[in-house]
């Protein structure tokens, strides 16, 4: 247990899952089985069994799991008119092992094998007691889209006080096999598993804004509707910095102050810029269409443009711009 739990710490070192709400990553499932003693002295017939079990992820690798079955058939339980012969309710841990030595990515595999174990109580409706029982088992989940899950368990139930000792004895043990349906509800975050987040790519990206923060001209000009809006557009000596949104070359209202100021008749050039998030053909298109955009804003306003040239990326400090360079 010790050496599964420091996995689970070293797996999750440079990653963060989102859940925030007590009610989150819970499943519901239905199940029905066989099962015959563990001893084998009268496999047959077998005893059917259906059941209901819910889960409660507290992580990807770890969740607990509270599981009812009633066993219908006679095998090892007595002869009795009833039609459920004996019931056995348990609390069981449950270890995502693939999470566990794989990793968790955002969804869960198409297939996945948990560990099931734990303790509960099983009652014979023959002889009316209750005894302390155990389950030791394997989930082989196969998962589909929008929360879905078939499972197959097979997995041993315990008698552990049919004897004087608590003790694991398979003379007093049913072997089964079930098959379940479960369904994931959806959680707060709007997906029916965990929400993952790389904090390493989280941690670059921050890394690359402070540069590009720390590079930017520090005698600006703002030009800003309100106190509270963050800056778009800059000017900067014999320079006027238009700033364009992620992957647009559309020129917002401010922006179009900003170049309003450029006096007719006054001859520029024109630089466009991109960010590096995109291919470099795309970023070279993308420089390209908002150098020209500008270009023609400002000739409709009769300003000679001498040049309007797309550079794709040139650095972290300055991207998704464009330059308009006064020459007179």
């Amino acid at each position: 247990m010790f050496t599964l739990l420091m996995s689970v710490v070293m797996i999750n070192a440079q990653t963060a899952i989102q859940t925030s709400n007590a009610l989150d990553n819970i499943s519901v499932g239905i199940t029905g089985g066989v099962s015959t003693p563990l001893d084998f002295n009268s496999m047959f017939p077998l005893n059917t069994n259906v059941g209901l079990k819910i889960q409660k992820d507290f992580t990807p690798e770890f969740g607990l799991q509270a599981e009812g079955v009633a066993f219908l058939n006679n095998n090892h339980f007595n002869d009795l008119k009833t039609t459920v012969k004996a019931t056995n309710v348990g609390l069981n841990g449950v270890l995502n092992l693939s999470n566990i030595f794989s990793g968790y990515k955002g969804s869960p595999r198409v297939f996945e094998i948990n560990t099931v174990a734990g303790l509960g109580w099983l009652y014979n409706w023959n002889t009316s007691i209750s005894n302390l029982s155990a389950k030791t088992g394997l989930d082989l989940a196969f998962n589909f889209g929008k929360g879905h899950s078939i499972v197959i368990t097979p997995a041993v139930y315990w008698n552990l006080n049919k004897l004087s000792d608590i003790t694991f004895n398979k003379h007093h043990a049913q072997l089964a096999v079930n098959l379940s349906y479960v369904y994931h509800f959806k959680t707060s975050n709007g997906t029916h598993y965990f929400k993952f987040y790389d904090i390493g790519a989280l941690n670059d990206e921050i890394t690359r804004l402070r540069a590009e923060v720390e590079n930017k001209p520090e005698k600006v000009v703002t030009y800003v509707d309100k106190p509270v809006e963050v800056i778009s557009n800059i000017l900067v000596k014999d320079e006027y910095i238009v700033f364009f949104s992620h992957d647009s070359y559309v020129l917002d209202e401010s922006s179009k102050r900003l170049l309003n100021e450029i006096p007719e008749g006054t001859i520029v050039s024109i630089i466009g810029l991109a960010s590096p998030e995109g291919t470099p053909e795309h970023n070279i298109q993308l420089s390209q269409n908002r150098a020209d955009v500008v270009k023609q804003y400002l000739e409709n306003r009769g300003v000679n443009v001498e040049s309007a040239e797309g550079l794709g990326v040139q650095g972290p400090a300055t991207n998704r711009v464009a330059i308009v360079r006064i020459k007179n």
